[in-house]
């Protein structure tokens, strides 16, 4: 009965440091259970997906340029409002439009602006 027991107090405090260091590992901005990582580019959100790392360095500012590169495989330039992915156009960008990089697939969700709710 008491080997019973010490078994099951075993297996809950490893089933609570497992939950510890899952919480740990997610963050606002990255969620390691879900290998996404997630940044503020200028005034762009950009999501890559398929990105299981722990931590994720930021993007960088020079100029009128912007680079977020969280991954080895994703590489997010925006230069003078025109997205590129790993090398690749993706055309001229709204402000606050938001970026989906998904498994190597670019996605641009438009910012709809109080103007063009008229239109």
């Amino acid at each position: 009965m008491m080997q019973n027991m010490s078994m099951r107090y075993a297996l809950l405090l490893a089933c609570c440091g497992v939950a510890v260091l899952i919480t740990a590992a997610c963050s606002a901005s990255n969620n390691l259970l879900f290998g996404e990582v997630q940044a503020t580019v200028g005034t762009h959100t950009v999501v890559v997906s398929d990105c299981y790392r722990t931590s994720v360095p930021p993007p960088h500012k020079s100029g009128d340029d912007y680079r977020f590169t969280p991954c080895r495989d994703a590489d997010v330039t925006i230069h003078l409002e025109t997205l590129t992915v790993n090398g690749r156009s993706y055309g001229p960008l709204n402000p606050a439009d938001s970026i989906l990089v998904d498994h190597g697939v670019v996605s641009v969700k438009h910012h709809q602006t109080q103007n063009d709710r008229w239109k």
